[in-house]
């Protein structure tokens, strides 16, 4: 049964319901990451052959994303993320019981593609979440995301450390992962797919309704263009902000990993405090501080090439970073409710690309001009998103996969307001400082 926008509760719970979808996504990735050196040891594998099957998640999330968007515009994020969700805990376990790389690659495939495609549809899940609040929550969903990929890490070492197998590992997160899904699938909003999907009004929307088969407009794919530039800086960060302290500065190894330790703190607590900076200073502003931030950190840390603005600068750089994708995500769900799975695959399928593109420009570039000069790319990327911010703006609302060039600004919480127009009759209050 569908939840209706009067019900204060039932909008708490079905918040609460994507948290743990956040929640379990980040703890899989945190705790397979963990366990990585026990499944390379246990298969005997040589860096070149564990890199081979690493592949295999990248190309599994990718084939996952671009199935996702249509499964979601047709049958609701609910029905799709909830499955995926179960799914995820099982496929955690498939790659400790691989014989061999072959078999290993299959597995981290499997997994990669579980969790593409809930990637996309919990960020659905999410967006019609925050169409019924009114005001912007989608900041604290990926903070979440961040604090399971801490839990998972966390758990993974401490197995680790106790000298428990990846197996066993794997089973018991996978168990967690296990109930918190069903935890989720009971608490979950249940949207309708169509043009009025995500919150039952008793009007306009008919379940199972196939929506209209429009192209995605030039807005969303840019939408896309700028998630690319953000996630090429986060896993360059990711893979070189430590290399570049102990190598480039002549640091400790212990002081080398505060860089990315302070680039990853920090965007966890800026994605803490998004929602309330994106309802005070609207979608548009925040990005373009954002941007700018993120910039100018890490490219004056840059030219100081100090240690200590080192790990000032990848921390500015991931403050800056935070709110972005959050943002970016919601303009891309919001921007036409009837095509929000299709808008969220490709803005993801983007992202992810420059994720895993990012590390390998940023070595290549550093073959060229040296490390210290190719880490300046992720600074002028991110500088380019502050400069194109205007583009997180709806579109006019009887052209909704036009470009947003031309439209008054406004406040996220007016754009989900009238993104939901169907849903004001019932009353929800949708101010955007509202508690």
């Amino acid at each position: 049964m569908a939840l209706t926008v009067t019900d204060r509760p039932s909008l708490l719970r079905a918040r609460v319901a994507v948290y743990g979808l956040f929640l379990l996504a980040g703890m899989a990735i945190g705790t397979w990451t963990a366990r990585i050196p026990a499944i390379k040891g246990g298969l005997r594998l040589s860096d070149g052959e564990l890199s081979l099957a690493l592949l295999g998640i990248a190309a599994g999330a990718i084939t996952g994303m671009q199935v996702v968007g249509r499964l979601v515009d047709r049958y609701g994020s609910y029905r799709t993320a909830v499955p995926m969700a179960i799914a995820q805990g099982l496929a955690l376990v498939l790659p400790a019981h691989a014989p061999g790389l072959p078999a290993l690659a299959v597995a981290l495939f499997l997994f990669g593609a579980v969790h593409g495609t809930l990637d996309v549809a919990m960020n659905a899940n999410a967006v019609v979440v925050e169409r019924a609040y009114g005001r912007p929550i989608m900041s604290s969903f990926h903070a979440v995301f961040s604090v399971g990929g801490f839990a998972g890490a966390a758990a993974g070492g401490l197995f680790a450390h106790a000298k428990v197998d990846a197996g066993t590992t794997f089973a018991v997160v996978g168990a967690v992962i296990l109930l918190i899904s069903l935890l989720s699938a009971r608490w979950a909003i249940r949207d309708n797919a169509g043009p009025q999907a995500g919150v039952s009004t008793g009007a306009g929307g008919h379940p199972g309704e196939r929506p209209a088969r429009r192209r995605l407009g030039p807005g969303v794919l840019f939408l896309g263009v700028l998630a690319f530039c953000c996630l090429v800086g986060e896993g360059a960060s990711a893979d070189w902000s430590s290399v570049y302290l102990r190598e480039s500065l002549g640091s400790s190894d212990g002081f080398a990993a505060a860089a990315y330790a302070s680039f990853s703190i920090m965007m966890t607590a800026g994605r803490f405090a998004g929602d309330r900076l994106a309802a005070r200073l609207g979608r548009v502003t925040l990005v373009r501080c954002c941007g700018g931030l993120a910039g100018a950190g890490l490219g004056v840390s840059l030219l100081v090439g100090h240690q200590t603005a080192g790990v000032i600068g990848f921390g500015l750089f991931g403050a800056g970073l935070s709110c972005i994708i959050p943002q970016v995500f919601s303009a891309a769900g919001h921007r036409d409710p009837a095509q929000s799975g299709r808008a969220l695959a490709a803005v993801a399928s983007l992202g992810y690309t420059g994720f895993l593109a990012g590390p390998v420009l940023i070595g290549g570039l550093a073959e060229l001009v040296t490390l210290p000069y190719a880490l300046f790319v992720p600074a002028v990327l991110a500088l380019f998103v502050a400069l194109a911010a205007p583009a997180l703006r709806s579109p006019r609302p009887e052209d909704p996969a036009g470009t947003p060039a031309g439209t008054p600004a406004e406040t996220p919480a007016q754009t989900m307001a009238r993104a939901g127009s169907a849903d004001t009759d019932a009353g929800l209050d949708r101010q955007p400082n509202g508690q």
